[in-house]
């Protein structure tokens, strides 16, 4: 992993948010890369060229940057998601914008996806992981919407949505284990086979190909559903 270095300049009022954005990407890389326990604040300081002390000057502690990485990585994934959903009609293709735009982190910002991901097997830290918490909470709270929304319609049997969503999730959450970013298919190229495969197990009937790519593309911006805003809002999207 190649780590991003911050550029040796003076810091004025209007830098301070560019250089706190700058020491959390490089923060960010090193908890996905080393995990909490591993990753000291000289190790952070020494990648972004500054002083121990001078990090002090933007977190107080190593506890308060992490949960300040785990708390954006988890709100940028809600509102990727939250942003897919919006945009296609059927609750299948919801749950399959839902799965993509979840694999596309893995794809694009794997390091925010892993150091997300690892605050919930390394245990919580103080106020902000119980934010982190709730937005991984309203986060599966939507797939079980979808799901629970396409087993009212009668487009999917009647399963548990809780326990679905787990099944789905948890081909997700393994992705980031084996899965290479240079191997042959990409987070979303897996993740679509997978859905190809799950879904057959849950729609209540085989669908046509030709019909199945209809309703699983996406829409423009401009003919959002309602009840797929109205999704967004139940579970309650937060602002960073």
């Amino acid at each position: 992993m190649q780590l991003h270095r911050m550029p040796a300049t003076s810091i004025g009022p209007a830098a301070l948010e560019s250089r706190e954005s700058q020491l959390l990407a490089i923060a960010r890389q090193l908890f996905a890369r080393d995990g909490f326990e591993r990753t000291s604040l000289r190790d952070i300081a020494e990648a972004a060229d500054i002083t121990k002390a001078a990090l002090y000057y933007y977190f107080p502690n190593k506890e308060a940057l992490y949960e300040r990485v785990v708390v954006d990585s988890m709100q940028a994934l809600f509102d990727d998601v939250c942003g897919a959903v919006a945009l296609v009609h059927s609750p299948t293709a919801r749950i399959r914008a839902f799965m993509l735009a979840s694999a596309q982190v893995l794809d694009h910002a794997r390091d925010r996806w892993i150091a997300g991901s690892r605050a919930f097997h390394e245990g919580g830290r103080g106020g902000q992981h119980l934010a982190a918490i709730a937005l991984r909470d309203r986060y599966e709270s939507l797939l079980r919407c979808c799901i629970a929304e396409g087993v009212e319609s009668g487009e999917l049997r009647a399963v548990d949505p809780a326990l679905a969503g787990r099944f789905l999730l948890s081909g997700l959450n393994q992705m980031s284990h084996w899965h290479r970013s240079d191997g042959r298919l990409s987070a979303a190229q897996v993740m679509a086979q997978f859905l190809d495969m799950a879904l057959q197990g849950l729609c209540v009937e085989a669908r046509g190909n030709a019909e199945a790519s209809v309703s699983d593309a996406p829409v423009s911006s401009s003919t959002t559903t309602p009840r797929a805003q109205k999704l967004c809002r139940t579970v309650g999207t937060t602002s960073a």
